[in-house]
């Protein structure tokens, strides 16, 4: 399985050489403090091993769940909020087809609730599920959160008045506390299937929980790659070495960050990855903006940003950098056909296909902001699927834990 590749190369030459060791040296003595958390199993480091440490009968009954559903429901609601479901959203949005068709998956479809006050968000929701078999995924560690918490009310009232309490209560699932909490006493009292959250775990690094493997599951995806994928960024990303991706990342963004780049901007170059940004926010800003201190992060996509804040990126303030996401096409190429008249004046593209394309676009882009004095970070995996996806959440989690330690800031409190 290859492993996803870093190149700070646009950004070091931004940073003093000592400076940049200095920061490598702090980086690497903060993993070996996480390591040394996690194998005594001491505060919210759970996740770190987790790879590792999943139930193999969890597992199986997460697929039989995910089984179950895919033979009586049309539509899965998942309940959360924040952690509870942005890395579910990345995963899907990413492992899914850009255009699936609906009627014709093979696999329930996932639709999320409880993370917006919005009512027309819930009317449209309410009308969407109007002739539709559907259950309710519920994930919250209280049950009391106030958005989750009352999207949970209202379809549960809904699925009530259409399907009768027997087959309500069978189709709705919870993820949630083992012991305590409103949603586990409601689990209880009406005998939901449920799932435990691991008390230490916290949201924003449950995505490699059952948090995040159960709807990927019941989407029909492989949670067996996901895992696999988790299980080889652990092998390779806990090395005790400089050369380790995530010590470079680490102390590259703190250098940057030292020197006045108080803002990481988090791109991409491809549509499926845009809800990584949005669970990398969370990631962050969660983890290490305590104290006064922290990098502020932002997300933009590329190519299309480029064409709405393009301009402040090459001309404007220079406090920022940006860790840029790519990924391999999937090989289905699509080239640029010839034209009678070229009209357009793209001829000179005739026969390329757009990955190419894209990746001129990402040298132009990175030879104007790099010269803008805009530092680049780049991270790179083959392609977007399953395994790949496993490696670049647990690189992100690991790596912002180590960041924050490296900042001075404890992760996992808020």
């Amino acid at each position: 399985m290859k492993t996803l590749t870093l190149n700070t190369e646009c950004a070091i030459d931004f940073i003093p050489e000592v400076l940049l060791k200095n920061f490598e040296n702090k980086a690497l003595e903060s993993l070996r403090q996480l390591k040394s958390q996690a194998s005594q199993n001491q505060g919210m480091t759970g996740w770190i091993n987790l790879p590792y440490s999943l139930d193999e009968e969890m597992i199986k009954d997460c697929k039989n769940l995910a089984t179950y559903c895919s033979s009586t429901v049309d539509v899965v609601v998942v309940i959360g909020i924040g952690g509870s479901f942005l890395g579910a959203k990345c995963a899907l949005e990413a492992f899914s087809h850009s255009f699936t068709d609906y009627k014709n998956r093979r696999a329930p479809l996932i639709v999320f609730a409880g993370y917006s006050l919005s009512e027309d968000y819930m009317a449209d929701l309410l009308g969407f599920l109007r002739d539709k078999r559907y259950a309710l995924l519920v994930i919250s560690k209280s049950g009391t959160t106030l958005e989750p918490a009352l999207a949970f009310r209202i379809l549960k009232n809904n699925m009530l008045e259409r399907f009768g309490p027997e087959i309500t209560n069978k189709r709705i699932f919870t993820i949630t506390s083992a012991s305590s909490g409103a949603l586990h006493d409601i689990t209880v009292q009406n005998g939901y299937k449920t799932f435990s959250i691991p008390e230490n775990i916290g949201g924003r690094y449950s995505v490699l929980s059952i948090v995040g493997l159960l709807p990927i599951a019941i989407a029909g995806f492989d949670v067996d790659s996901f895992i696999a994928g988790a299980r080889a960024a652990h092998d390779e990303f806990l090395k005790e070495d400089i050369s380790n991706p995530v010590i470079r990342y680490a102390a590259t963004r703190n250098a940057l960050y030292s020197i006045g780049k108080k803002i990481e901007v988090f791109a991409n170059y491809h549509p499926k990855l845009k809800y990584l940004g949005e669970w990398l926010k969370q990631l962050f800003a969660e983890s290490e903006g305590k104290n006064g201190q922290g990098l502020f992060p932002a997300t933009l996509d590329f190519t299309t940003d480029l064409h709405s804040v393009g301009q402040y990126i090459q001309d404007g303030e220079r406090t920022m950098f940006e860790t840029i996401v790519l990924a391999g096409s999937k090989g289905v190429v699509v080239q640029v056909p010839s034209s009678s008249d070229n009209t357009d004046g793209l001829d000179y593209l005739v026969g390329k296909s757009m990955e190419e394309i894209n990746d001129k676009a990402v040298l132009g882009t990175r030879l104007a902001h790099v010269s803008g004095s805009v530092p680049n970070i780049y991270i790179s995996m083959e392609k977007i699927d399953e395994a790949s996806m496993g490696q670049l959440f647990y690189f992100f989690e690991i790596s912002c834990a180590v960041s924050a330690l490296t900042l001075g800031v404890n992760p996992f409190d808020q």
